[in-house]
């Protein structure tokens, strides 16, 4: 073990010194902390999902007790956190609405992000709850390694729950059978929870069974089923040997993928979703230089003018930029997908000179109606974030119709002037990158997916000579 410990030591070492020579950092002990915190791979990423009652609580607890983990749960994030919008979710809480995803995602993107989650790992207990929060979260770069789903018959479930118990003070949840406190303090000042007759049960039973085929559709290649209908010993045992084993890429080699398309053809989930599966890193180029603004690199202050006037951002900076980041190791060992760069042929000819040379190329098309449709028609709440469609998603009540507002971009002429841009380069772009396969983006996210997926496992047809 001891061997084992000092080879672990050494590979992280010498993984820094080739970080250090590659980027030459201005702050080397900076960079090592941060270094440090982005590749800590053993530390648990794992989500505990299930219907009310099924033990989420219980087994979410244990593994945070043996990992050393922090917990993360809807009770934590009310009661036991100090977030920038802890507040305004407690609000919803208290008038008895219901929190909106946008803001759940917001509350537990900020917390994972904190030291302790990063270095110590997380385990997030009842999220996601729906297909929503899930691409919220993804979309926010958090991916769980393991995602446990417990189940139960809903007999069982409804049962179970009468001995529920919750303590005021601490809004910590126990339960009269499985975990029972043992300071008698404590057992004197429990409630049965409100919400606990078997009619809220029944409702709430509910909820969980419309949304869980698509939320385990999305986390099927990390996910593991586990009958909560059996003594809690097995249960952890059954958890515990889920959680401690590695998910190998399914990709047959290092993907390098390039995403083209117009705005609003999906290239963001499309990404998103095989960053997922395939453990390669997700790279947006406008993400990428927002975040080396906010980050004040020495290569942001150079790109900060032209973000603020809005003004496209020379392609040296541009290009300096993505080398950099495609150059880095988690890049060269896991692959990646980039979307936003190249623009044109010769931003192209600039990645190929670069050395950068993808070895799948995706086209995305969509028709002109279904752009203006998808775009124009979207709205935001600016009180809660949550988005909205005036077709496909429209807001729930009047009073959240009447304040929702639109994105400038999402304007009809602005949608105008960024499809001619893209029109105008990418028969062009089609040439240049003449192996690249075309994806119909105008269905079901998942068929488009599954496409994708088949191209990259597929070999690429032989040149002619």
């Amino acid at each position: 073990m001891k061997r084992e410990k000092c080879a672990c030591g050494v590979a992280v070492i010498s993984n820094m010194l080739e970080e250090l020579l590659i980027h030459k950092p201005d702050d080397p002990i900076e960079f090592m902390i941060n270094h440090l915190k982005q590749n800590n791979d053993d530390a648990p990423r794992i989500c505990v999902l299930g219907p009310p009652a099924s033990g989420k609580t219980t087994v979410a607890m244990w593994l945070c007790k043996h990992f050393n983990a922090i917990r993360v749960s809807q009770e934590t994030l009310l009661f036991k956190e100090a977030l920038r919008q802890t507040e305004e979710a407690k609000a919803y809480k208290e008038r008895n609405q219901k929190i909106p995803n946008a803001l759940w995602a917001n509350l537990i993107q900020e917390r994972l992000s904190n030291v302790d989650c990063i270095k110590q790992g997380w385990i997030l207990e009842g999220f996601p709850e729906n297909q929503e929060q899930a691409w919220m979260l993804q979309s926010s770069g958090i991916f769980p390694r393991h995602v446990v789903m417990l189940y139960a018959p809903d007999t069982v479930l409804i049962e179970r729950s009468g001995g529920k118990r919750l303590d005021p003070l601490t809004q910590e949840v126990f339960h009269t059978t499985f975990d029972w406190p043992s300071d008698p303090l404590v057992q004197e000042r429990l409630v049965k929870p409100e919400d606990l007759s078997e009619q809220e049960v029944s409702k709430k039973l509910l909820e969980y069974h419309r949304n869980f085929p698509e939320v385990f559709h999305i986390y099927q290649k990390v996910l593991k089923s586990i009958n909560a209908d059996q003594p809690s010993v097995d249960v952890l045992s059954q958890v515990l040997a889920f959680v401690q084993t590695r998910h190998r890429s399914a990709a047959p080699f290092t993907p390098r993928i390039l995403f083209f398309g117009p705005p609003g053809s999906g290239k963001s989930l499309q990404a998103a979703l095989i960053a997922q599966k395939y453990d390669v890193i997700n790279i947006c180029c406008g993400q990428l230089l927002k975040e080396a603004v906010a980050d004040n690199t020495k290569l942001g202050e150079l790109v900060k003018p032209y973000i603020d006037s809005g003004c496209p951002v020379p392609d040296n900076l541009v290009l300096k930029l993505l080398t950099e980041r495609l150059s880095s190791l988690d890049c060269l060992s896991h692959g990646w997908v980039l979307s936003g760069f190249p623009r044109d042929v010769e931003q192209g000819e600039q990645l190929q000179k670069a050395q950068i040379n993808p070895n799948r190329v995706f086209f995305f098309n969509l028709p002109y109606e279904s752009i203006m449709e998808r775009l124009s028609q979207r709205r935001t709440d600016p009180v809660t974030g949550e988005r909205y469609h005036t077709t496909f998603r429209p807001a729930p009540t009047p009073e959240i119709q009447a304040r929702l507002r639109q994105n400038p971009k999402d304007e009809e002429e602005n949608i105008e002037k960024r499809l001619n841009i893209y029109y105008s380069n990418v028969k062009a772009l089609e040439d240049f990158y003449q192996d690249a396969f075309y994806v119909n983006a105008d269905q079901d996210p998942y068929v488009i997916f599954e496409f994708i997926e088949s191209c990259i496992i597929k070999p690429l047809p032989c040149k002619k000579h």
